[in-house]
């Protein structure tokens, strides 16, 4: 996956959908999706210099919850591109939402959110969002 981070704060992340993501039903399997929002997100954070920074503090992000509504399919050898951003960071979780929308033309596939819990690495128990984490990240909602 190809991306850009934009003065916005978003992440948009490109790719070409493979043959391997296709289902029995001839779209892109919604798993693939879930695995995609994961991928960008991890993309953001590193364009972002989130990754070394929760990496500095002695932290890790985990899924609580994923949420993604289906719209239309997707097919092999479409183009996609996948916005990400952070809706929100309050104590030790943090909101991160997602775009999916075939290019050319921008006709919206799918839109999830995924609920990220920060914790510390070696206890593995929930931890405050450090200042030089958040400070990677600008909040954009909408």
């Amino acid at each position: 996956m190809n991306g850009r981070m934009e003065g916005s704060g978003q992440y948009r992340g490109e790719l070409t959908v493979p043959e391997e993501a296709i289902d029995r039903n001839g779209h892109v399997n919604n798993v693939v999706y879930i695995q995609w929002m994961q991928e960008v997100a991890v993309l953001h954070s590193e364009a972002s210099g989130g990754t070394r920074a929760m990496e500095e503090a002695g932290g890790t992000w985990v899924v609580r919850s994923h949420s993604i509504e289906y719209l239309r399919p997707a097919f092999s050898g479409d183009r996609i591109e996948i916005c990400t951003w952070v809706a929100n960071m309050h104590r030790v979780r943090s909101l991160r939402k997602y775009e999916f929308v075939r290019i050319p033309g921008g006709e919206p596939l799918a839109r999830g959110e995924t609920d990220w819990v920060f914790l510390d690495s070696e206890t593995g128990r929930p931890s405050a969002i450090p200042k030089t984490v958040s400070d990677c990240f600008r909040i954009f909602d909408r």
